[in-house]
């Protein structure tokens, strides 16, 4: 699946609601909405990324209307090295799988440009998105400065709600190179959703965006 337009109609897989609890059964998340609501309604959601579960959490911990037209957006090197994670990025979590290692500065943002085409090319066909606009995998001690993606498809669509999200304690559960998880609590807090403004420049929105992510942060 490497285009958007290679994306299925949103149809629930019957192994959803499966996966879904035992997402938050494994992780054990408390999910917070703060100045803000579960709404099945077109939504960009965008988070820390810390861990190999944060994409398959946050889509649990969403109400099932919205998760059946929410499609988290994964590195595709991750999700195909083997046909089960493929077959379960994109039959059931329904991800937009993208290529997230290029070389050379030419290659490197092309790419770039062809991922918000994927992301606006998805929107416009009416999905939902999960994004991380960190780009990788931080220590969970920090959250790193944002990418330009999120800047760029909000500025492709001003009318799709950004909302922004805290995961808090998944990279103990599942610390990166462990393949299983500690039994822990953690927590997924939404905040209220914002947008661009009007003249804004990148650094300003990225800035913002990353300060409503960040004062999600419960401890």
């Amino acid at each position: 699946m490497s285009r958007a337009s290679d994306m299925p109609t949103p149809r629930p897989h019957p192994l959803a609601p499966v996966l879904a609890g035992l997402a938050r059964l494994i992780s054990g998340v408390q999910v917070r909405w703060l100045e803000s609501a579960p709404a099945s309604r077109q939504r960009v959601y965008f988070a820390n990324h810390t861990s190999h579960l944060d994409a398959a959490v946050l889509w649990a911990a969403l109400p099932a209307s919205a998760r059946a037209s929410a499609a988290p957006v994964a590195g595709r090197d991750y999700w195909e090295r083997t046909a089960i994670r493929r077959y379960v990025a994109t039959k059931v979590f329904q991800a937009l799988l993208i290529n997230r290692q290029p070389t050379g500065a030419e290659r490197t943002r092309a790419n770039a440009e062809h991922v918000v085409a994927q992301l606006v090319d998805a929107l416009n066909q009416g999905w939902s998105l999960i994004v991380f606009p960190e780009g990788t995998r931080g220590s969970g001690e920090e959250v790193a400065p944002f990418k330009s993606g999120l800047y760029h498809v909000a500025r492709h669509r001003p009318d799709v709600e950004l909302v922004p999200a805290y995961l808090e304690n998944l990279n103990r559960i599942l610390p990166k190179g462990e393949v299983l998880p500690v039994p822990l609590l953690s927590a997924a807090t939404f905040g209220p959703p914002l947008a661009i403004r009007p003249g804004e420049d990148k650094a300003a929105f990225l800035t913002r965006a990353r300060d409503a992510v960040c004062g999600l942060k419960t401890s």
